[in-house]
């Protein structure tokens, strides 16, 4: 199975550890803190915005859909943020597709998972198909992806 681009063939079967996804993890929030740096330049100078301010509740909203958007746009088209890419991971759909309102559920779930101490992350360790709790929940998983075979001609 090939992503859009037609370079990332899918290992099925061959689950991501635990290792693995905390590594795109670490990667992705280096990106996502830049763009969460931007989005909120953009409302906090402005607005002179600060904790105190009646607006603030809204503004953590705001910088949460940025972070649902971010992930979102990137499973979508495609399959991968940079995170996993760099670590050889792309997310699939178990209908085959990757929708708005499937990422909106893994994205929502993997929240849940970190707000319970990571112990939905830490699910995979006891899983019998390796699957974090919001893979289960979500409809969507993450498997290893292999570099694009070369040509033999």
């Amino acid at each position: 199975m090939t992503n859009t681009d037609g370079n990332v063939f899918i290992k099925h079967g061959e689950r991501v550890g635990l290792m693995r996804r905390l590594a795109a993890i670490f990667y992705d929030m280096i990106l996502l803190m830049a763009v969460l740096v931007l989005a909120s330049l953009i409302v906090i100078v402005p607005l002179r915005l600060t904790i105190d301010h009646p607006l603030y509740p809204l503004y953590v909203v705001y910088i949460y859909v940025i972070a649902y958007i971010y992930f979102a746009w990137f499973w979508i088209h495609g399959g991968q943020t940079l995170g996993m890419r760099t670590w050889g991971i792309v997310i699939v759909a178990a209908n085959g597709k990757m929708t708005w309102k499937i990422a909106l559920k893994r994205y929502l779930l993997a929240l849940l998972s970190w707000l319970m101490a990571g112990l939905g992350f830490l699910w995979c360790l006891f899983d019998r198909d390796g699957m974090t709790l919001h893979d289960r929940l979500s409809g969507s998983l993450l498997t290893r992806t292999a570099s694009p075979r070369k040509n033999a001609d």
